[in-house]
């Protein structure tokens, strides 16, 4: 910094000021040191920034199945909307979802410095585990339901299952069986909720629930057992878009045409699935928003003084309109 300030005929403070964004520097004087800083190469030490200021700038991330499109996707909205606050992102991806576990991470970002942590918690287990929470550390939850006094934010589930039953009961299909997600996961959870309130309010009967964990394969067995039933079946929403890979490959393999015998809607718009063959009408999740949303609660909650009030924030989904859906015949 005395360099800097040395060649741009400065202060040291001057540098300071600049380095720190304070709005009592000119614009010439502010060109001069950011020349000067260019030219020198200089780069802030930010541990040693830290441990004078007390703030580190860094958040920590709680999240797990991090090899997974939803909570992947969800990490990485909340990386780019605190690096767009000034925030840097550690990151713990938990190896089992418990008591223990959440408060392993949280314990391990704490000794990183962190000033607050966000916990990605799609699970059941992981909102019991941060209601019982106690921590001074500022923490928001993603995806974690009625997390007590914890601010939450998350997408709809239920809306999101609603309209894309909602969308099959309109174009004249009697009923729409449905391939869920795995128990214990608060999103599958709410995609049945709102599959089945949506038959409910049609006054339609809710078909055998079709069991899934997520993934292609456990599609593929749900739509073997489906293709059998052509005919009985015309309409599926299924719970994400890589089980309805698995769904539209069985029914290839059996001959079903879709959506000429049998319409599918997914849940999450993958970057994928406009190419599925045929491109799959799906229910789209802005995790973009998600990550923004809980970024501005977090720090906020930072730079504010308590006692808070409780908060949750409901990002809306949208539905996408592709070729795997059509009227009933």
């Amino acid at each position: 910094m005395a360099d800097v300030a040395k060649m741009a005929g400065v202060s040291q403070q001057t540098v300071s000021r600049v380095v720190n964004e304070h709005a009592k520097v000119s614009a010439a004087t502010r060109a001069q040191v950011l020349r000067a800083i260019d030219l020198l190469g200089y780069r802030r030490n930010l541990v040693a920034r830290a441990l004078v200021t007390r703030n580190s700038r860094r958040l920590g991330v709680v999240s797990f199945e991090t090899t997974l499109y939803g909570p992947a996707s969800t990490v990485y909205g909340i990386e780019q909307a605190a690096r767009d606050a000034g925030y840097l992102i550690s990151i713990v991806s938990l190896r089992t979802i418990d008591m223990a576990g959440v408060l392993d991470g949280i314990e391990h970002l704490t000794g990183q410095g962190v000033n607050g942590i966000v916990v990605v918690a799609p699970q059941r287990l992981t909102a019991e585990a941060l209601r019982d929470m106690a921590t001074s550390m500022p923490v928001v939850v993603v995806e974690g339901g009625q997390a007590g006094d914890v601010p939450a934010v998350s997408v709809d589930q239920v809306r999101g299952a609603y309209m894309a039953t909602r969308h099959l009961l309109d174009l004249g299909h009697e009923t729409v069986w449905h391939v869920s997600g795995p128990a214990g996961w608060l999103e599958a959870g709410g995609r049945v909720q709102g599959w089945s309130e949506a038959l409910t309010a049609a006054g339609r009967a809710a078909p055998e629930l079709l069991p899934g964990d997520w993934s292609p394969r456990s599609g593929y067995r749900a739509g073997q057992r489906l293709a059998a039933m052509v005919g009985e079946v015309t309409a599926v929403f299924v719970a994400n878009d890589q089980m309805a890979l698995g769904v539209l490959r069985a029914f290839s393999e059996q001959g079903v045409r879709v959506p000429g015998q049998i319409s599918i809607v997914g849940f999450d718009d993958i970057p994928e699935s406009e190419f599925f063959s045929p491109p799959l009408t799906t229910i789209r999740q802005d995790f973009g928003a998600v990550g923004r949303r809980s970024i501005d609660v977090l720090v906020r909650r930072i730079e504010t003084e308590g006692p808070y009030a409780p908060e949750r924030h409901v990002v809306p989904p949208r539905l996408v309109l592709r070729a795997s859906t059509s009227p009933a015949r």
